[in-house]
């Protein structure tokens, strides 16, 4: 594969995830962002303003962008039901991408996107930035080195409060708390383990968030059996109340057969903020600026994607990680629709 040397990007969706795209790539010395495409032109033509991107760099439709853009590659910031027509239209076009999780939402599309990458020769990768996390990263690694023996069992719970489907994604309704959070946490279990999923049992309740006016359900709790024997439970829910001090409510415990690791980031002390109006905690992990300049693990994973495009070597993330992740999250769907266990269909 030829080396690259200076990615020059294209970014479909100019809201805030859009924007913290634009930041990395501006930072990144071996890259730069060419081209703005959002259906809200302003929108649009305010984030270019920001980058000092000119007006020819700015787009209302992708397809435009993918003919007349001067770009390399295309970062798909778009809601989770808008990703399929901008990934294959991206891959024919013979550009590579990165796609903010979920890789789609059906399997009909996923096979669509899967088949067109691979027609056209290009590379994607699924930014599924929890493999950067110290909180994942340390427990993986001593798991690889034998410490704490074969994972054996695990608990996941990741919620967010009420405010993101209520306030945050205006889209909420048009997806699901498992393709936001859900999708973190499976493909999370899948690299501890190491391991596919072969069957789910999922159960739900709705009505909280119904009542709010957003039309999703509010909890789902889903036991994993992995090809290997290992078992895990996880609960991703949207319902947390607005006063918890973080966004999200997160406890991890993964056991071995030789021990085990407790994570609990939620409730951690190390830096709390009072105000006359609130009291939280500031995220020193995720997503934050440092001197102006974008750092937390959920930024490290859009820096490898350029990374790997200049030195053409493999992504951390597979297409088939996105692809068997949001193949477990459609089963955990219609199991928690039938009430009853379901095997998980893969290619």
């Amino acid at each position: 594969m030829t080396q690259m040397t200076k990615i020059r990007m294209g970014i479909v969706g100019a809201g805030t995830w859009g924007e913290t795209h634009a930041y990395i790539y501006n930072d990144h010395p071996g890259a730069e962002v060419t081209a703005i495409c959002d259906m809200n032109r302003e929108r649009a033509a305010a984030l270019a303003a920001k980058f000092n991107i000119p007006e020819s760099g700015i787009f209302t439709d992708h397809r435009e962008m993918l003919e007349h853009g001067d770009i390399d590659a295309v970062a798909i910031v778009t809601p989770d039901f808008a990703h399929t027509r901008i990934a294959v239209d991206s891959a024919n076009a013979g550009k590579h991408f990165i796609i903010e999780k979920p890789l789609t939402t059906t399997r009909e599309e996923a096979l669509e996107i899967v088949e067109a990458v691979e027609r056209n020769g290009v590379r994607m990768m699924v930014d599924l930035h929890s493999r950067w996390s110290p909180l994942f990263a340390i427990p993986k690694q001593s798991i690889v080195d034998g410490e704490i023996g074969e994972p054996y069992s695990a608990y996941y719970r990741l919620n967010d409060i009420k405010w993101v489907a209520t306030d945050l994604l205006p889209w909420a309704a048009k997806s699901s708390i498992l393709w936001f959070l859900g999708y973190h946490s499976v493909d999370v279990l899948r690299w501890l383990f190491n391991d596919e999923v072969e069957r789910v049992y999922a159960v739900s309740r709705e009505g909280v968030l119904k009542q709010e006016g957003v039309d999703t359900v509010d909890i789902y709790q889903t036991i994993l059996e992995f090809r290997g024997g290992g078992i895990a439970t996880m609960e991703n829910g949207w319902i947390t109340p607005n006063s918890n001090p973080n966004v999200n409510d997160m406890k991890l415990n993964i056991t071995g057969t030789k021990g085990m690791f407790n994570i609990d980031p939620t409730h951690s002390q190390m830096m709390e903020r009072f105000t006359e109006t609130k009291a939280d905690r500031p995220d020193m992990l995720v997503r934050h600026f440092i001197h102006g300049k974008p750092k937390g693990f959920a930024y490290e994973s859009i820096r490898h994607f350029v990374d790997q495009l200049i030195t053409g070597e493999p992504f951390f993330v597979t297409m088939e990680d996105g692809f068997n992740t949001t193949m477990v999250i459609l089963a955990i769907m219609e199991s928690a629709k039938t009430r009853t266990p379901v095997n998980v269909q893969y290619m």
